[in-house]
């Protein structure tokens, strides 16, 4: 059982306020403590990298198992350098086409960063994030932060402050309010140890982005792990950014053709919260139905928003229009995957 903490709000939506809020989670940073912080995917809970008591009570506070990785955030090349004992010229590629923004590379680790953020393993993910608000705290601090997703473990990533206040309140001392996130989910995830590299976790960087900067293909595909084996990046459970209802990932013609596929898996229609973005079902026969943008940056913004709702609204079905076979999209079907409960 965590703590119990009066969880602070501080809003950054000024330059005064943006100091005072910077300087505010700093100051907590430094002491060890953990706080939630906005980057550009989603919501982070943020600790002091080179601080392994202060890592641990990351896990604690996520009921986060010891076997997930944590990525290391950081606020230049040079302190990614220092985490990585290993900085190959495809890293030096792939951070002036990406950095800062929504890519994560796994390299091997300096002595540096402690096991508890890497679960033991070799290797450490490193991301520089583009939110200004985390670039001001990491360079306040003058070191880099590890920063899970601010939820609790499994459950569907914030893109809002409201959202890490529903799930962490009373477990953190801070968060500071920056506003909503403008990506939506979790970075890109490239392994740099392997040849040729490999996504261990989709974003809304594509493979084919990256084998343009490299010259050379990506793999997209993971090695599969045992469930205790500890994983070289976050986001590789089978489920996993799940909302608290079941999720079902369809394709339909119409309305009629939904509710028969639902009947013949003995599910009630009138139940199901709907979430499509090119066949939008009648209303009337569902408890709601939500249209989600056809462009799939808009709908990655719009998606764990549109969860943390169904969870609002005590959802007891989810069901998903699948979305398109396509890179731009592969990010997002793996997400939806997930939160139905599917590998690959």
């Amino acid at each position: 059982m965590t703590d119990r903490h009066r969880t602070e709000i501080l809003s950054a939506d000024s330059p005064e306020s943006f100091r005072q809020a910077v300087e505010a989670a700093a100051a907590r940073l430094r002491a060890g403590e953990v706080v939630a912080l906005p980057t550009e995917t989603v919501y982070g809970l943020a600790a002091h990298a080179f601080n392994p008591a202060a890592v641990r009570r990351v896990y604690e506070v996520k009921g986060r198992p010891l076997s997930n990785p944590l990525i290391v955030h950081v606020a230049s090349l040079d302190m990614a350098r220092n985490c990585a004992r290993v900085w190959p010229p495809e890293a030096d590629l792939l951070a002036r086409a990406f950095w800062p923004g929504p890519l994560t590379l796994v390299l091997p680790k300096t002595d540096l960063v402690p096991p508890e953020v890497t679960a033991g393993l070799d290797t450490v993910a490193l991301r520089w994030p583009a939110h200004p608000l985390i670039q001001a705290v990491i360079r306040a601090c003058g070191f880099p932060l590890a920063a899970p997703s601010a939820n609790l473990a499994n459950r569907v990533s914030p893109t809002e402050a409201a959202h890490v206040h529903a799930q962490l309140e009373g477990r953190i001392p801070l968060i500071v309010d920056g506003g909503p996130c403008t990506v939506g989910i979790e970075s890109t995830v490239l392994d740099l140890t392997t040849s040729p590299p490999c996504i261990l976790r989709p974003g809304m960087i594509h493979a084919e982005a990256l084998a343009a900067v490299l010259g050379r293909p990506v793999r997209s595909e993971p090695a599969k792990a045992p469930a205790e084996t500890a994983r070289p990046s976050p986001g590789l459970f089978p489920k996993h950014y799940a909302p608290a209802a079941p999720v079902l990932v369809l394709n339909w013609k119409d309305t009629p053709d939904l509710c028969r596929q639902l009947s013949a898996r003995g599910l009630d229609p009138v139940h199901a919260h709907v979430l499509s973005h090119t066949c939008v079902p009648d209303p009337a026969a569902f408890t709601e139905v939500r249209v989600l943008p056809r462009e799939p940056e808009a709908y990655a913004r719009a998606l764990y928003a549109c969860w943390h709702r169904c969870d609002r609204l005590g959802a007891r079905l989810i069901i998903m229009e699948a979305v398109p076979d396509e890179p731009a999209w592969a990010g997002i079907a793996d997400r939806l995957r997930r939160a139905q409960g599917e590998a690959h």
